[in-house]
């Protein structure tokens, strides 16, 4: 049915007010009002009733509709309509609340408002309507007098403004909580300074040009002066971040940037933004250029988001600041081991194949912090560190351990020359000038393995090795290496465990009067037999069990081992029998050494001087006045003392004069071929000086009749080997005994 076919249009938008009419100043804007209507005369009316209104600072800019069909193409094709003036009957009965309904559905839009008219009062169920769908107002065309009608449209305007103003804060809102989820995750400045940048525009929903700006001291590296820095940038091709803000090469920008800083307030410009950021002592100024002038809602959403950008800069700065502590060196501000650790991962993952890691060990660096002080110490790390970075070829840097220094470069820049290069001038550290060499080891990319902390492994592995060498202070790992060290461990974890299960044993081997042929003692020779009855070599065990620090236990296992023989010797009647046993440098180094010795002694209630100690050159010379002061004590409580393989090693005379010894012991090196013609000067040396010096002499590797006949010409006092008995079992050496008494 058509609207001109109602009796009271002519009605419609009779002039009923003598009032002052709702109207504001014009406004450049226009809010698009859509009329939806099947009689153009309606068209004309209403347009002509609101011809001059101006809502909220804004004209009325009108659509026409003529069906609900048309109508709903206008509302897809025109996204800013705000209000629709909607006729319920026109082509169909219910042609306008079809209308309502694709608005509302299809649309999806819940903003725009509707004031649904009628020609036939009571046609539409007004309630219902009113519940189902969101409408602004629903009037008959008689009620519409122009004054209605403007009060109507007024009142719809404002309400759509409202709704306008709710959902863009909700949407500015929920960008501004994503967005500050992702910033979170941003741990550094420079990833955080070019987040907040992209978050900035995604608010502002324009495509802009920002810059992220912060002066440089304390946040890029080797700036130490005050300039400003641009720290990120979205827009301008041609710059990286970095760079000072002068580089931009715009004095407006700069001007304003400093000022923004100085005077600690936003700037707010048609066409640009500069935005104070500051939290906790930590400024920047944000820049933006803008395509248009922002809302009153932006500037409000901006505060908000700069709010939390402020405090998240804070944060960024402090965990940049734990980042630091945790990852680098705070003494020569390199990169500590964790993060050498990192940078290996990386090595192994991403290393070009020429690429090299590499460990410096600095020798005898506890000498000069001992002798020189920890400053100096200190300085000296420091000028080593400095030196190391003026290698070429973009090698990367850290300090991994108190004295020792990673390296990871080209293998063209990291070679032992070009390393032992570095050490070959004096190191300043205060007013001393300090010679300093080192150890260096090497591992290849192709060599690398799993992890960084693996690949960590493999160098130490090559710098003990490099360590050990006393020709090449230098080593590259490689996979026998580490097949080596494995080995080792396990014959470590096999030796404690059968320690701890007593599958170790003391054998003895007989010591003779040369003159009488009857025995006078035994050396007790440490054996290992492991669980399937084989026997493990001493000079296999004996170094890993002195490596790993095991050897202080069984070093005083066997000493209340021999006690315990000793006991038992006399009480089978074999009275005159020394226990003698060999002690390593470990166990003189412990405190209580002398007081472990004695305590055996009282323990098993036998003679101190029936217990003898055999110690070597070596390890006289590892520490001597440790070893002669221990051996002194021990010596005063009536325990005899022998030097071991006397002649082999470095010991000075002096030394030898000082210890408190009972026995000399000639090296088998020096047995072997004594009898032949001029092959006995060095053991008839050492017999002579034993007489001199009031010692017994025993000489040991006795194998052949004619080297004992030859000690006995030389004056020897005692002899031991397999031409008399091999090692024994405590068992077959009481059998011995019994049989040679």
């Amino acid at each position: 049915m058509q609207t001109s076919e109602n009796l009271h249009d002519d009605f419609l938008f009779i002039d009923d007010s003598d009032e002052e009419e709702i109207l504001e100043g014009k406004g450049s804007e226009a809010w698009q009002v859509l009329i939806v209507d099947d009689d153009p005369e309606i068209h004309s009316v209403t347009q002509l009733a609101l011809s001059d209104l101006v809502v909220l600072g804004q004209r009325l800019e009108y659509l026409h509709a003529y069906s609900g069909q048309d109508a709903c193409q206008l509302l897809e094709n025109n996204p800013d309509i705000v209000l629709v003036l909607l006729d319920v009957v026109m082509e169909t009965d219910d042609a306008g609340l079809n209308v309502v309904k694709h608005i509302r559905e299809t649309l999806d839009r819940q903003d725009i408002r509707i004031v649904l008219r009628t020609g036939q009062p009571g046609y539409a169920p007004e309630e219902s309507v009113i519940k189902e769908y969101d409408i602004n107002d629903y009037k008959t065309k008689t009620e519409l007098t122009r004054r209605k009608l403007v009060t109507t449209v007024y009142a719809a305007i404002r309400s759509y403004q409202q709704i306008s103003t709710v959902t863009e804060s909700r949407q500015g809102l929920e960008k501004i909580v994503s967005g500050s989820a992702t910033l979170l995750e941003l741990h550094s400045i420079a990833e955080y300074s070019q987040g907040t940048l992209k978050q900035l525009a995604n608010l502002i929903d324009q495509d802009v040009k920002c810059l992220f700006c912060a002066r440089g001291q304390g946040i890029i590296e080797d700036a130490d002066d005050l300039s400003f820095y641009i720290i990120a940038q979205q827009g301008f091709a041609s710059l990286v971040p970095n760079q000072k803000l002068d580089t931009l090469k715009d004095e407006q920008i700069s001007k304003q940037v400093k000022k923004c800083f100085t005077q600690k307030a936003h700037k707010y410009f048609n066409d640009s933004l500069y935005l104070y950021i500051t939290k906790g002592g930590y400024r920047a100024v944000i820049y933006l250029t803008l395509k248009e002038p922002l809302s009153d809602i932006q500037k409000q959403l901006l505060e908000v988001f700069l709010t939390g950008a402020s405090i998240g800069y804070e944060n960024v700065h402090l965990f940049q600041k734990l980042n630091n502590a945790a990852y680098k060196d705070w003494l020569t501000n390199l990169p500590n081991r964790l993060e050498f650790v990192r940078m290996l991962d990386t090595f192994y993952k991403d290393g070009c194949e020429n690429d090299v890691a590499a460990l410096i060990d600095l020798n005898h660096f506890s000498d000069i912090n001992d002798g020189l002080g920890q400053d100096i110490g200190n300085q000296l790390l420091i000028a080593v560190a400095q030196r190391l970075q003026s290698l070429h070829g973009n090698c990367k840097f850290a300090r991994v351990g108190a004295d020792v220094f990673g390296i990871i470069g080209s293998e063209d820049y990291l070679t032992p020359d070009i390393l032992m290069d570095l050490f070959e001038q004096p190191f300043i550290a205060g007013e001393q000038k300090l010679p300093i060499n080192a150890c260096f080891a090497f591992c290849r990319k192709e060599h690398a393995n799993n992890s960084g902390v693996i690949v960590l492994n493999q160098i130490n592995i090559a710098l003990n090795l490099a360590k050990k060498n006393r020709e090449e202070h230098f080593a590259y790992f490689n996979p026998e290496m580490a097949d080596e060290t494995q080995w080792r461990l396990n014959m470590i974890r096999q030796l404690r465990n059968d320690f701890a299960e007593n599958r170790l044993e003391l054998w003895y081997q007989p010591q003779l009067a040369l003159s009488s042929g009857k025995v006078i003692g035994a050396e007790a020779l440490l054996r290992w037999r492991t669980i399937d009855g084989n026997y493990i070599s001493p000079a296999v065990f004996i170094p890993l069990a002195e490596y790993s620090g095991l050897i202080i236990e069984i070093g005083d296992w066997i000493v209340h081992q021999a006690c315990s023989q000793i006991k038992v010797l006399e009480e089978k009647s074999f009275e005159n029998i020394t226990i003698s046993v060999n002690v390593s440098i470990p166990q003189f180094r412990r405190g209580n050494f002398v007081d472990t010795v004695l305590s055996a002694i009282q323990k098993h209630q036998v003679l101190p001087s029936k217990l003898e100690l055999e110690i070597t050159e070596n390890i006289l010379m590892d520490d001597p006045q440790v070893v002669i002061d221990a051996l002194i004590k021990l010596k005063n409580e009536g325990i005899s003392i022998a030097l071991d393989d006397f002649g082999t090693g470095f010991s000075s005379m002096s030394y030898l004069q000082k210890l408190p010894l009972d026995r000399l012991k000639v090296d088998r090196t020096f047995i072997t071929d004594i009898a032949q013609e001029g092959q006995s000067v060095i053991a008839e040396t050492i017999i002579n000086l034993s007489k001199r010096m009031n010692l017994k002499v025993i000489a040991e590797g006795i194998e052949k009749v004619e080297q004992q006949e030859r000690l006995r010409e030389l004056g020897c006092d005692e002899v031991q080997g397999f031409y008399y008995a091999k090692p024994m079992p405590q068992n077959e050496f009481l059998h011995f005994l019994k049989e040679n008494s």
